[in-house]
């Protein structure tokens, strides 16, 4: 029969109808297999919905492939901030739209477990995760450890004279340079500001100097962008010459899409996120929830993920990574978690409603 066609959902649409009728998966046993899903036996349902802030081009790909080794699924997905997947969850709690969550720092997910919006599973792959990289009762396990960086165009600096540290970008000598995705719905700037502001509260749980620094780095912020993609054009068209972002991110636009870019770790260290999926609470779709989450995480959709879009494997049991992974050092800057996930969202109202743009406010 003919497969429906697969689409990826407006904000509007994806309230539509999910239907709920079934197929049977193959086999028996719960080995992991060459594409990740396990042959439970069980009834996969004919969709899964994702919501995910890893961009259209993974997503697209991994609803090809997933639905080519599963051909009555159909994967429908929405590409979100992390923070927006988060909010729409909360809002969809008493009827979920989404089955499956791919995508957001561990904090995220610490957060939504709290309010009792993820599923317990533990998958197949869980000896190959060391014990930061998934929860306590499995609600959320990690996918992939990404690193913060500086980004900088390279077509209007050398790497010489780019900034070397996070401080250095309070220099006034970059002044309306630097171009920075909007950080309340994006949780990989959430973790960079927290960052900042954690660097002196650990001693002080005080988060005045944090807010300093913020305040200085604003009045260097040329503009806030609604979207990555948004950034990625105005760093490449030299509006600005910095930003600050995932360090593979900005390594696979380099290498797969020509952007002018290239990144330097801060030399006192960074912010190392891990990056983990769920399956949402009362999913409606939970058995083709459970296959995707799997296969998704498979040692060779790692290796895709790895490979073709620069992501570094949470999985222990990964080989023959590429060597931008195995060669670049990371100074991971030693972070309580715990205080982000309690803290992040008072610190981020307090720059929202006190920071951002005053320099703006102040000149007029």
């Amino acid at each position: 029969m003919l497969r429906k066609k697969a689409t990826y959902l407006s904000a509007l649409g994806l309230s539509l109808s999910l239907a709920l009728t079934g197929c049977m998966a193959g086999g028996d046993d719960d080995k992991e297999t060459a594409g990740g899903a396990p042959k439970s036996g069980k009834k996969l349902e004919e969709k899964v919905v994702i919501y995910s802030p890893h961009g259209k081009d993974i997503l697209q790909q991994f609803e090809q492939k997933f639905e080519a080794e599963n051909k009555n699924v159909d994967v429908e997905w929405l590409d979100l901030g992390s923070q927006e997947v988060l909010d729409r969850i909360r809002s969809e709690k008493s009827n979920p739209q989404a089955d499956v969550w791919w995508g957001a720092p561990s904090v995220m997910f610490n957060q939504a477990k709290g309010e009792d919006l993820l599923a317990e599973f533990k998958p197949s792959y869980a000896d190959a995760l060391d014990e930061e990289h998934h929860d306590s009762d499995w609600t959320w396990t990690g996918t992939s450890k990404t690193p913060e960086v500086i980004m900088y165009n390279t077509k209007e600096l050398k790497k010489e004279d780019a900034p070397k540290d996070w401080d250095e970008l309070l220099d006034p000598k970059w002044k309306d340079e630097i171009i920075i995705r909007y950080p309340l719905a994006s949780g990989t700037m959430r973790t960079i500001f927290s960052a900042m502001i954690y660097r002196d509260y650990k001693d002080s749980q005080d988060p005045a100097k944090g807010y300093e620094w913020l305040k200085q780095l604003d009045a260097n912020t040329k503009e806030y962008a609604a979207n990555p993609e948004i950034m990625y054009n105005k760093v490449a068209k030299g509006e600005g010459k910095l930003s600050v972002w995932a360090m593979p991110d900005v390594v696979m636009l380099k290498e797969t899409k020509n952007y002018p870019f290239d990144f330097i770790v801060p030399e006192s260290g960074t912010p190392v996120l891990t990056e983990g999926i769920a399956i949402v609470k009362n999913a409606k779709h939970p058995e083709a929830a459970k296959a995707f989450y799997e296969f998704v995480n498979s040692q060779e959709s790692n290796k895709t993920l790895a490979e073709e879009h620069y992501r570094i494997p949470t999985r222990n049991d990964i080989k023959d990574l590429p060597a931008w992974i195995a060669e670049t050092k990371i100074e991971a800057m030693d972070i309580d978690w715990k205080v982000f996930e309690e803290k992040s969202n008072e610190w981020m109202e307090h720059w929202d409603n006190n920071i951002k743009n005053k320099k703006k406010e102040t000149k007029e």
